[in-house]
Formats: C-alpha cells, sequence, structure tokens
C-alpha cells in the first residue's frame, strides 16, 4: 500500500448505531441536493430501516483510517426510483454517495479515493455490470467527480421526490468505463490494492 494511502471499510448501515452521524452530515449545508437537511436524528433512522427493510436496496457505512466517513447507497434501478425511466440491463446498480463534511485540514485526494472505493464495491463485491447515477442537474461538482469516474451523462429525467420534481442527469458506467477513468488511476495511486472480500480496502 502507498505510504499514507487511506485504509477504506465499508459495511452495512445499522439504523441505530448510524443514525445520528449521518443525520449531522445531512445537515451540513454541503448534503443540500440530498434534500434532507430537515430531518432529525429519529427521521434519519426511520430513514435507514426503510432502506433496511426494502430487497431492492441497502445503505452502507464507510470508514476511512478508523473513522467514519461516507455513507452509500445501492439499488436496483428497474425496481426503485428509476423504474420505467431507465432501461436496465442486467447487472445495473443504482448508487448514491455522501462523504462527511472535512473536519480540520483537508485531506487531499480522499474524496477521490473514497468514490473510487464506492465504484469498486459496486463493480467487485456487489457484482454489478453497470453502475447507475441520477444526480441532480444543478450538481456541477459531482457531476464532474462522475465524468472522472467514467460515467457517460445519457439524458436528463424528472424524478419525483415527494415535496418537489428532480431534473436529474441519467448516467452511467461500465465496469470497463471505470478502469479506464481517471479516478481508477488515482484509487491505484492512492491505495495500491483492491478491495478485500470482507469490505476493507487497505
Amino acid at each position: 500500500m502507498t505510504p499514507g494511502a487511506p485504509s477504506v471499510a465499508i459495511a452495512p448501515a445499522d439504523p441505530a448505531r448510524d443514525a445520528a452521524v449521518l443525520q449531522r452530515w445531512l445537515a451540513d449545508p454541503h448534503a443540500a441536493f440530498w434534500g434532507m437537511s430537515a430531518l432529525d436524528v429519529d427521521a434519519v433512522r426511520a430513514y435507514l430501516e426503510r432502506i433496511a427493510a426494502d430487497p431492492h436496496q441497502r445503505g452502507w457505512l464507510g470508514s476511512v483510517d478508523g473513522a467514519p466517513t461516507f455513507f452509500a447507497e445501492t439499488y436496483d434501478p428497474a425496481q426503485v426510483l428509476l423504474r420505467g425511466i431507465h432501461d436496465p440491463l442486467p447487472g445495473d446498480l443504482g448508487m448514491h454517495v455522501l462523504i462527511a463534511p472535512p473536519e480540520g485540514e483537508p485531506r487531499h485526494g480522499l474524496t477521490d479515493a473514497v468514490f473510487a472505493a464506492v465504484m469498486a464495491w459496486c463493480f467487485d463485491e456487489l457484482g454489478a455490470e453497470r453502475v447507475v447515477v441520477e444526480p441532480d442537474a444543478r450538481n456541477d461538482r459531482i457531476r464532474r467527480k462522475n465524468l472522472r469516474a467514467g460515467f457517460t451523462e445519457v439524458r436528463y429525467v424528472s424524478l419525483d421526490e415527494g415535496d418537489h420534481i428532480k431534473t436529474a442527469v441519467l448516467s452511467v458506467c461500465t465496469r470497463d468505463d471505470h478502469h479506464r477513468s481517471e479516478l481508477a488511476a488515482a484509487r491505484h495511486a492512492l491505495v495500491g490494492t483492491p478491495l478485500a472480500g470482507t469490505g476493507t480496502l487497505a
């Protein structure tokens, strides 16, 4: 492993354990596009419980060097959120990721390493052939990150989020697209070894 590279671990989210930390992340202005800033801890716990009870969705809590650092969701786009909007292929897997707001000095390359670790988890551990995302069209930052991870923007779509309609950019990334991407190269440079079956990037 590259000296100083982050050690990233991914495990199923636990609603009782993780609700408070996720609520703090969602309340931060950087998470505004999640649209969940007003939720209290009980509401976040209920949200995580709904995900855990749905066979088509999973929630994941990620840590970096032992500290909780990111939250990821994976879902079946043929059944959740994109049903009737996306034309699914076998092996499609939807994904969302939220990285905690920084504390102290920013760590160069950390968000790239985390994003690439989540992509590797989707492909190598969850068996995805293609990852599907639908970022808010106004979220230029994550759209740029997606492109660097190998995603291709397909088209604009309208998603009903209950209290509003979100204009999103449907984007897809195959395993080969990601392996050729800038972020995949950055992950190998920063981390050096692939995700192990335990869910640890070391």
